[in-house]
């Protein structure tokens, strides 16, 4: 994504490699913590990054096998997700400061308004199947295909977008490259987290956005998605996922160099106008619903 926004703004850019190679050199990095933090700013960012990886289990983006200990319920994901967006909230606010305190205060009012749209849009692509667990949801949308086109996914499916855009902290709702002050949500919490720390929290990060995005283009575009275990299976299915995210990540890149971050004000009218789109979503299930 950093790549394809520096080559439509007329830049070089890093290069695909650089943030990763920036997280190597924050790994091997003493953390260096303010006076008078507690063990928060310490088990936050690996809160983080446990919660995220535990998010990408649980998404069905290979295949729609299911184990016993692994509950891809949707209202197990939200949860999880949950737990990592108040580990970050925790982070920016312990180490007192006005600019980690703002920004866990915007992170969390966006993330109330978030949440629940998430819940609305996901069940609404459930009541056909009659099931809140992700893995069947996909498998059913695999078996008719009809169903992604239907008036109630697009619905959903446009609802659910808005909402990866603002959990996630991407334009037009957060910029992740400002500093600035008054418009700064994600970056507020992090200033104070160095070192390995800013690493966890990258990391976290990066692997919550690739997990979001691999299912609402999974919802989007089943196809690919293994229905058995088997090594030529997972492997056309991790290639699959590749493609979806690339093309993903790609359109969410090129729509972040055409518009600007709306005003903090103006987010909640935003986040409400997709929550109402899940909501008519919901509706619309019920009532195409047979029988």
């Amino acid at each position: 994504m950093r790549t394809v926004r520096a080559r439509l703004e007329g830049r070089v850019g890093g290069g695909l490699g650089q943030p990763f190679r920036d997280v190597r050199k924050l790994l091997a990095k003493e953390p260096i913590r303010a006076k008078g933090t507690s063990w928060l700013s310490v088990a936050g960012p690996l809160v983080l990054m446990a919660s995220s990886l535990v998010v990408c289990a649980l998404m069905p983006l290979l295949g729609t096998v299911t184990f016993d200990r692994m509950p891809d319920d949707l209202f197990v994901v939200v949860s999880v997700l949950l737990l990592g967006t108040v580990a970050v909230a925790l982070v920016g606010l312990d180490a007192g400061t006005a600019f980690g305190g703002m920004g866990s205060s915007r992170h969390m009012t966006i993330a109330a308004l978030v949440e629940p749209t998430v819940l609305l849009a996901v069940y609404a692509l459930s009541i056909p199947v009659g099931s809140s667990v992700l893995s069947r949801i996909v498998a059913a949308r695999l078996e008719d295909p009809t169903s992604v086109f239907s008036p109630v996914s697009l619905l959903a499916l446009l609802a659910l977008a808005i909402a990866v855009v603002a959990e996630t902290g991407r334009l037009p709702v957060d910029n992740p490259a400002t500093h600035l002050e008054l418009t700064m949500v994600h970056e507020a919490m992090v200033l104070e987290s160095s070192g390995r720390d800013l690493a966890w929290l990258e990391l976290g990060s990066w692997l919550r956005l690739g997990a979001l995005l691999g299912l609402l283009a999974t919802l989007l575009a089943p196809w690919g998605v293994v229905t058995e275990v088997s090594a030529p299976g997972l492997l056309l299915a991790a290639l699959a996922l590749s493609v979806k995210l690339t093309v993903a990540a790609t359109l969410l890149a090129t729509v972040e160099v055409f518009v600007a971050k709306v005003r903090l004000f103006r987010v909640p009218e935003l986040l409400a106008g997709s929550f109402v789109l899940a909501f008519l979503a919901v509706t619309a299930s019920y009532l195409v619903a047979p029988g």
